[in-house]
């Protein structure tokens, strides 16, 4: 292929694949970093990785990587120091580099020993490049779905009908996408709530706020119903999440693919 960006040291363009989207919580199972240098050579590090902890159903249905694929792979801090090796001097860039991969590298880095530092390299984030040049709004989802502009936008009128029809016109384009709302809905919604307080952990919920944040709400509800109760009743929430906390005080919980309602 031909290069159009010039430089000056490496560039190591990296991926990860993880058990989930939480730096603090989740873990790596599988790190992939193409290293090009100035004079057009390259290598490649590629290594799968024991996160030391289950791979949720959703992780895996993502990336593919299942529990005993890592059976007996090293875990993070084993090869930490070879993957700071083959990253020194190098550059960075990647696909939501910022947004995800570098957080959750950087925590992994965190937990052992070795010594990693952004603070002397050139980030590169191609998505960030991506929304940059190509603007996310219903104008240009217009344009890109319909074929025409969107005359008169944020006229909340014309703004609805004009998303009508790019919904439509997306189902027509991608013929693996559900054609129902709860398909649709369970295809792209991880939230539990319109709060996003709680998101699915495959078929069950676990909360994503305080000192609980990542573990499930079954699990919680088990072991401290004396913090559930304060939700329900105390904490400054919304009567979503509240009604969630009051199942669960009742062994009740949100089932996958529908939202809790207020009550």
């Amino acid at each position: 292929m031909e290069v159009s960006i010039k430089l000056q040291r490496p560039l190591a363009v990296l991926d990860l694949e993880t058990t989930g989207l939480r730096p603090d919580q989740d873990r790596i199972v599988e790190i992939a970093i193409l290293r090009i240098s100035p004079d057009g050579s390259s290598a490649q590090y590629v290594k799968r990785i024991n996160p030391l902890m289950p791979i949720p159903p959703d992780a895996t249905a993502v990336h593919g990587i299942r529990d005993e694929d890592v059976l007996h792979e090293l875990p993070f801090k084993a090869v930490a120091k070879e993957i700071a090796d083959f990253l020194a001097g190098c550059d960075l860039a990647g696909f939501n580099l910022t947004g995800y991969d570098l957080r959750m590298l950087q925590r992994e880095f965190e937990r052992t020993t070795v010594q990693f530092s952004c603070s002397d390299r050139a980030i590169v984030d191609a998505k960030q490049i991506y929304h940059a040049k190509e603007p996310r709004t219903l104008e240009a989802a217009c344009r890109l779905y319909l074929n025409e502009e969107h005359e008169n936008a944020h006229s909340a009128l014309d703004d609805v009908i004009a998303t009508w029809k790019v919904l439509n016109a997306q189902l027509d384009r991608y013929e693996d996408l559900p054609r129902d709302p709860s398909g649709l809905n369970s295809l792209f919604n991880r939230s539990v709530d319109p709060e996003g307080k709680f998101e699915w952990n495959g078929p069950n919920a676990a909360f994503t706020f305080g000192k609980y944040r990542g573990r499930l709400l079954q699990e919680i509800a088990e072991k401290d119903a004396e913090y559930l109760a304060w939700i329900a009743d105390k904490g400054e929430f919304s009567q979503n999440v509240k009604q969630i906390a009051r199942s669960a005080l009742k062994r009740e919980f949100p089932k996958k693919g529908k939202v809790a309602p207020a009550s």
